[in-house]
């Protein structure tokens, strides 16, 4: 087991300017930690957080009472050592364990629904690096995370270059492609087509759009899989019957699955937060953030005036955020001649296999880390 710290809300003490030029006064941020902290601050690592996940990297999730969605890979002797380290893992502004988003209270008392801002990945990344500042860790020993927490390593890279000694992104992106805008408004549809989201402000009603968050986590896990994946774990079979039912049942084994991750997702994770971090996912492209003079940005003036050492890892069976992804910014970290490492590796598991057992990541990632 880790010994976290126990869970901490951190309101920020200066208001938090986002990218749509609004402001967030008074952002929460909520984070747990692990391991000591060196008296010089020098052996910190932040750990960012995917899409759907949270602070708990590597304790119990308080809804669900399952193991921190990294715990095999953050903890004593484990490869993110926290024996050695200082682990920092933030709910991102937006989400909804903790930090500031559509279900807090804005300033009238109510819950902001959609009224809060759209964020971006930047917003998302200032709101670390205020959380850091107030924590007096001027600089990071590394910043790591897989899928939407490797974009927020780039970004930070990108962003505030003289933050981290090292950047470690995982199964991601520097920019979302039209395939994974496309599945994401699948799933926003499906939460916005709900009755009882009605128009976002259901937090007073009684009921919450789950059935349309239920398709849209759905949809979105499949992204997360691969076909071999698929194959091997349920290929054609019947989910406990002898024959079709001629129905519309959940017939099929992949069937049943789906549903019933459609449904746990919505137990813990609220529709709106889906609504708003899809679309910072979506407008991610950190080449156009860095574009000059009206001209079309390149990757590579992202990284102009970063001093960290970059370690980029992808999956064979990655199709949500292919090797070519990760190439691609091996390629401008190159051009911006910056030290960078680069492996893919091979699992069954899809864009999921950064969650699961793969020998061959936890060893990269030490050697990397160490």
């Amino acid at each position: 087991m880790n010994a976290a710290t126990p869970l901490q809300n951190l309101t920020l003490p200066n208001p938090l300017k986002l990218d749509n030029g609004r402001v967030l006064d008074s952002a929460v941020i909520a984070y747990e930690t692990y391991g000591e902290l060196a008296a010089d601050k020098g052996n910190a690592i932040l750990v960012c957080h995917a899409l759907t996940g949270d602070q708990h990297i590597a304790s119990a999730h308080p809804v669900t009472g399952k193991p921190g969605w990294w715990e095999r890979m953050v903890g004593p002797g484990k490869p993110i050592d926290t024996g050695k380290f200082h682990v920092i893992c933030a709910n991102v502004i937006g989400s909804c364990m903790g930090s500031t988003g559509p279900a807090s209270g804005a300033q009238d008392g109510k819950p902001y629904g959609m009224r809060f801002p759209v964020i971006t990945i930047r917003d998302m990344v200032r709101g670390q690096v205020a959380l850091l500042d107030v924590l007096g860790i001027e600089k990071l020993h590394a910043v790591v995370g897989g899928s939407m927490g490797g974009m927020q390593a780039l970004s930070m890279a990108a962003n505030f270059p003289d933050r981290a000694e090292r950047v470690l992104a995982i199964a991601t992106t520097a920019r979302h492609s039209a395939q994974n805008i496309a599945f994401h408004e699948v799933g926003r549809q499906a939460i916005m087509a709900d009755p009882a989201w009605n128009g976002g402000d259901y937090y007073a009603t009684g009921s919450s759009p789950d059935a349309g968050l239920s398709v849209a986590r759905m949809a979105a896990h499949i992204t997360y899989l691969s076909e071999e994946g698929l194959t091997e774990k349920f290929g054609r079979r019947l989910q406990d019957r002898d024959a079709k039912s001629f129905g519309f049942d959940a017939d099929f084994q992949v069937e049943s699955y789906l549903r019933h991750q459609g449904l746990a997702f919505t137990g813990r994770f609220d529709a709106n937060s889906y609504l708003y971090i899809t679309r910072a996912m979506d407008y991610f492209d950190l080449a156009e953030e860095h574009a000059k003079d009206g001209k079309e940005g390149m990757l590579a003036d992202a990284f102009a005036d970063t001093k960290a050492r970059f370690c980029l890892i992808s999956f064979d069976t990655d199709w949500l955020y292919p090797t070519a992804e990760s190439r691609h910014v091996v390629h401008a970290l190159n051009a911006a001649g910056a030290p960078v490492s680069f492996v893919e590796l091979s699992a069954p598991y899809g864009h999921d296999s950064f969650l699961l057992d793969v020998p061959a990541l936890d060893r990269v990632v030490k050697g990397f880390i160490q």
